[in-house]
């Protein structure tokens, strides 16, 4: 059934942020006017009753795969990857505790005297109680994306949908930024994402969704606000469905 403008169409979503959303305009790093614009965003969601997982990136300090093209082994490069996502992730949770709203960062890596350990229950626990979840360490594994985190997470938390923010407003079928002709989608299948083999996200979170039956919600963080827009069916996003 439609939903009216302004009122959210899911009561649990996961959000994945990339690393690079988080630096701004600056080459690597964290950004503090990003940061604290995101947060903003993300307690205005909390605010209107739905329950807010976030799984964070580390590319803006270090990615895997990079790492493994400078000679370090691709399981290492992974590891330290997924510390780079456990310092974004403390990043985010304070900027969301600046604003009076409760967050818990997890890390599926366990580093109890930094954060708390991932786990399901614990996870579902300070979701129902209202707080902002993030998500840190990807899946615990190498060789997992954190696109693939954020499916999994959000199939084991039963969300029911994948907000995936980016630097362009939807899925094109080019980049967007190198192609001109690109064309963008409105909506489009898990199937058709898959067989387009559109970059927006790996194949296994893709996968990983469609056999979960979670919808993606594909939009950009780059202005203010558009987490919620997106969430109330505002704005300009592509829709992933089964």
């Amino acid at each position: 059934m439609a939903v009216s403008p302004g009122i959210p169409e899911w009561k649990r979503v996961v959000v994945k942020l990339s690393g690079e959303a988080l630096q701004g305009a600056q080459t690597h790093g964290l950004d503090s006017g990003t940061i604290d614009r995101i947060a903003d965003d993300l307690v205005n969601a909390a605010e209107l009753g739905v329950e807010i997982a976030v799984v964070v990136g580390g590319g803006n300090f270090f990615r895997g795969i990079q790492g493994a093209d400078k000679g370090i082994e691709r399981a290492r490069a992974d590891s330290i990857g997924m510390l780079a996502t456990v310092m974004n992730a403390l990043a985010v949770e304070f900027a969301i505790e600046k604003r009076g709203w409760p967050a818990r960062a997890l890390s599926a890596v366990p580093m109890p005297s930094l954060c708390e350990p991932y786990s399901r229950q614990a996870a579902l626990h300070h979701l129902a109680k209202g707080r902002i979840v993030i998500l840190a360490g990807g899946t615990g594994n190498p060789f997992f994306t954190t696109d693939t985190g954020a499916a999994l997470r959000g199939a084991e938390l039963s969300c029911d949908a994948i907000m995936k923010a980016t630097q362009v407003d939807g899925i094109y079928s080019a980049d967007p930024k190198k192609d001109p002709t690109a064309t963008r989608y409105d909506r489009l299948t898990h199937d058709e994402a898959i067989a387009k083999n559109l970059a927006v996200m790996d194949t296994a979170a893709f996968a990983l969704a469609r056999e979960n039956r979670i919808p993606i919600i594909v939009f950009s963080i780059a202005e203010p606000g558009a987490i919620t827009a997106a969430l109330v069916g505002q704005g300009r996003a592509t829709l992933v469905v089964p």
